[in-house]
């Protein structure tokens, strides 16, 4: 049943999971559905491409369409000034020292009143995404609206500042999502655990033509003859891409290998050009690194990139969850992480992959499962099926056709 719109995207019907969840997972979701029809869903985040948050939407709401649901995605807007604030909202949240004047909490509001003025807030059920639209909970008019605040963001060791500021805005949702349990926080409502997902149909994740793959190489100068060691990520320093960088020079002295950094910039984040100078700077001298600064229509090239890879790195500094290393898991692809955030929900150590601590931490890690062959097939085997019971993108539909149950039935 699978289709291709103008665009090349394919456009996946939900009898098409069926192979890979099994047909009553198909039907469960269907049943489950049919008693939300009628009742209005509406979506918020900052930004259409880019970032994990956008890349779930994209594929959760057209599923959610398909089962009968009255759905609709809507984006805020704003200036350079509210994204280097939101930016900077982000690096506190996951820990990092705030230096912002408090004038910079003024403009956050002013531009949440902005598109409250914009949008038409007036569904029976509201998710808001992330800290960036978190205010428009004041244009709640729906007498009987439920609305719920999903947090993709570590939270764990929240800066204080930051987190006093938005608190009392989380407090007044109906309820919090959250991707791990060590990050909810100390609130009145209802917080609920929701992980993030993968669509297995994807451009990004289905299944390529070998001769596509070796394509993709070729177009990028990667010889496959060798090791490719590859992180996918924005180029955002809480990636660490300037410390793979590092770990993969301890891993040269031993191995005749390859890294490839692929990544891009989202709408809503104003640092990546000048992270990617950092990386470049880092990566001086030596051919066999590969630094691609990607469109986000790159979906295929991504896919190409970490099927042809012989070892998957995701060395961040804090995490919300690590899309990425769901992908990888997902293709069987052996994963070296950061023991952060959501990551080891997803890396169980020595079973789907193995996590580190620092930059020398990683590259023993790689050497290890690159002089381990056998094992790290192993790993990527258990990986898949890991990444089919608990993170594709069937089950976050289910998650969230259940929670709208359970708050319908309470109200």
């Amino acid at each position: 049943m699978m289709t291709t719109t103008l665009t090349g995207q394919r456009f996946v019907h939900l009898d098409d999971y069926s192979p890979i969840i099994g047909a009553p997972e198909v039907a469960e979701l269907r049943a489950l559905a049919a008693s939300l029809r009628g009742h209005s869903i509406q979506m918020v985040n900052s930004t259409a491409v880019g970032g994990g948050v956008a890349e779930i939407l994209i594929r959760l709401v057209p599923i959610l369409q398909e089962l009968g649901l009255s759905i609709r995605w809507d984006v805020i807007t704003g200036g350079n000034d509210f994204f280097e604030i939101t930016k900077a909202f982000h690096n506190a949240l996951h820990g990092a020292p705030h230096h912002l004047p408090p004038a910079s909490f003024e403009t956050f509001l002013a531009y949440n009143e902005q598109n409250l003025a914009r949008l038409h807030m007036d569904s029976e059920f509201t998710v808001i995404h992330d800290p960036q639209p978190v205010a428009l909970i004041q244009g709640r008019n729906h007498p009987s609206g439920h609305w719920i605040w999903r947090c993709h963001i570590d939270l764990s060791r929240p800066n204080p500042a930051v987190w006093q500021f938005l608190e009392p805005w989380v407090r007044k949702y109906d309820g919090a999502i959250f991707s791990s349990p060590e990050f909810a926080q100390k609130l009145p409502i209802p917080q609920y655990l929701f992980f993030p997902s993968i669509d297995p149909l994807s451009e990004k994740s289905r299944e390529l033509d070998p001769e596509l793959v070796q394509g993709v190489l070729d177009h990028y100068g990667i010889d496959a003859g060798r090791p490719i060691l590859t992180q996918v990520s924005r180029f955002d320093r809480l990636k660490d891409p300037v410390g793979v960088v590092r770990a993969y020079r301890i891993v040269k002295r031993y191995f005749d290998c390859q890294l490839v950094l692929a990544g891009g910039k989202a709408d809503d984040d104003p640092e990546g050009e000048l992270v990617l100078s950092e990386v470049n700077e880092a990566a001086k001298g030596d051919p066999d690194i590969h630094i691609l600064n990607l469109p986000p229509w790159s979906p295929v090239e991504i896919n190409a990139l970490q099927t042809a890879s012989t070892l998957i790195i995701q060395k961040s500094l804090r995490e919300g969850f690590g899309l990425t290393v769901t992908e990888a898991l997902w293709k069987k692809k052996p994963v070296v992480a950061s023991a952060v955030g959501g990551i080891p929900l997803q890396v169980i150590h020595k079973y789907t992959g193995l996590l580190a601590h620092s930059v020398e931490g990683t590259a023993y890690q790689i050497r290890f499962l690159l002089s381990n062959p056998a094992l790290a097939a192993k790993l990527g085997q258990q990986g898949h099926e890991h990444v089919r019971e608990h993170f594709l993108i069937t089950a976050n539909a289910k998650r969230y056709i259940t929670l709208f149950l359970n708050l319908l039935r309470a109200g």
